[in-house]
Order: structure tokens, then C-alpha cells, then sequence
């Protein structure tokens, strides 16, 4: 799975501008919804009920939220740059200024493993990381975070 297979131009929030995690994953939901046609206030409640089993704030700014909602038809990818970095629990301690959700159908093992194995792996190249923080272009972010996953091991 690619990223470029779940992320469209409308999922990419390159300038978001809020102040909590809570804001940051009502944010996150409410894109979801426009972008899936599904209902925010449950993805929201799918997000906030994930963080309470453990933060989802890997480290180095960047939390990837996630979980499984009925009745969707297939993963959901929204990423988010924020303007400036919030406190996200990670567990680093540090504050999060990248975030990429992911939402899944509920027994969609496999494709949701496969989805947070790619998004961790392209977040993990610190080249990856510092050209997403480096612009505010959504045609830019979408165009990195679109790199296929053998180019990111090779740079």
C-alpha cells in the first residue's frame, strides 16, 4: 500500500491552527467527514477513545491517531502540519507539529497494519520529516508524503 493510494489533496491540512490535542483531533475528524462522507462526531469519539489506551504521539512532533469506525467503506488518511506544536502526550515528552490520522473499516485488520506500517516508515525518514515541516504547500506536502516507499529507504 502507498500513501498516494489514501491520501488526496483534500485530506492534507497544511496550516492547521489549533492549541489542543483535543482541538487537533476534532479537526482531524471533521476533515474525515468531508472527505469520507462519514460522521465526525463518531470519528472523533474513534480518536479520543484510542488516545485514552495510550498516546498516539510517537516522538520527534509527530502523533499518528488512529482507529477503526463501522461502517467504513475503506482506510481514510487525513495529515495535518500545524503552525505551531502542541502538547500530545508523546512519548518523548515533546510537543506534536505533525499529525497523520487513519481510520479504518472495523475488521480491516490487515489493511489497517499495512496503512500505520507505511505512514510510520515514511515519518521515520528524517529526510521525509524535515521537507514536510520545510513547506505549507498542500500540492508539496501531498507530493512527499506520495513518495513510493522504496525511494524513501534509497534517499
Amino acid at each position: 500500500m502507498e500513501l498516494s493510494d489514501i491520501l488526496t489533496k483534500d485530506s492534507i491540512i497544511p496550516c492547521a491552527k489549533v492549541t489542543s490535542k483535543r482541538q487537533l483531533l476534532q479537526l482531524l475528524a471533521e476533515r474525515a467527514a468531508d472527505v469520507a462522507k462519514i460522521d465526525s462526531q463518531s470519528a472523533f469519539e474513534t480518536l479520543m477513545s484510542r488516545e485514552q489506551l495510550g498516546s498516539t504521539g510517537l516522538g520527534n512532533g509527530i502523533a499518528i491517531p488512529h482507529g477503526k469506525i463501522k461502517g467504513l467503506g475503506h482506510v481514510v488518511a487525513i495529515f495535518a502540519r500545524l503552525d505551531q506544536p502542541i502538547e500530545f502526550d508523546a512519548v518523548d515528552d515533546q510537543p506534536v507539529d505533525i499529525a497523520f490520522m487513519l481510520l479504518a473499516p472495523e475488521g480491516s485488520g490487515a489493511d489497517h497494519l499495512k496503512a500505520l506500517s507505511r505512514v510510520a516508515r515514511c515519518l521515520r525518514a528524517e529526510h521525509m520529516v524535515d521537507e514536510l515541516r520545510a513547506t505549507r504547500d498542500k500540492e508539496r506536502l501531498l507530493e512527499v508524503l506520495s513518495t513510493p516507499a522504496e525511494h524513501i529507504a534509497a534517499a
